[in-house]
C-alpha cells in the first residue's frame, strides 16, 4: 500500500512499553511524528531515538507527539528504553500489519542476500490525523531537527 501527503494516515491499537497501549484515536488533537524503525539497540536506530529524546523538550512546544514503532516486542522496547532513557512511547506491531499499512514493511538487500524488513521512515501526522509529511528510507543525522521544524510549521 502506498501513502501520500494529505491521506487520512491509517489507524493502529497497539502493545507499548510498560504494558500500555496506544492508539493513533488516543492522539488526536496533536501532531504526531510517527516514525518506523529496524531494530532496538542497533546503531542507527539507537541514534534515531537518542536524537528524538533529546528534541523531545522541543516537540512538547510544538505539541508534537513522537511514537515509535517496529517489529520488536513490548519486552524489548522496556530494554532499549531503560538502557538509553527514552522518554517517549514505543509500540510493538509484532504481526506488522501497522507495518504493511504505512508501506515499511519492504524487501530489502544487504551483501547480495534478499529480505523482508522495515524500511525507516517517519510520517508526520496532523491533529485531525491526516498525513502532512513522509520522509522514507531515512538518513538519521539531522532527521530529528528537520522533524522538529516541519512540526512546527504545522502550527
Amino acid at each position: 500500500m502506498s501513502l501520500d501527503v494529505g491521506d487520512k494516515a491509517p489507524s493502529f491499537n497497539l502493545p507499548a512499553d510498560g504494558g500500555g497501549k496506544i492508539s493513533l484515536k488516543d492522539l488526536k488533537g496533536k501532531t504526531v511524528v510517527l516514525y518506523f524503525y529496524p531494530k532496538d539497540d542497533t546503531s542507527g536506530c539507537t541514534a534515531e531515538a537518542c536524537a528524538f529524546r533529546d528534541q523531545l523538550p522541543d516537540f512538547s512546544k510544538v505539541k508534537a507527539a513522537v511514537v515509535g514503532i517496529s517489529r520488536d516486542s513490548v519486552a524489548s522496547h522496556d530494554k532499549f528504553k531503560k538502557k538509553f532513557g527514552l522518554t517517549f512511547p514505543l509500540v510493538s506491531d509484532e504481526d506488522g500489519k501497522v507495518c504493511e499499512a504505512y508501506g515499511t514493511w519492504v524487501e530489502k538487500s544487504m551483501y547480495g542476500r534478499k529480505y523482508m524488513g522495515v524500511d525507516r521512515s517517519t510520517f508526520l501526522i496532523d491533529e485531525k490525523g491526516v498525513i502532512r509529511g513522509i520522509w522514507r528510507k531515512v538518513k538519521v543525522p539531522g532527521h530529528a531537527e528537520e522533524l522538529l521544524r516541519a512540526a512546527a510549521a504545522l502550527n
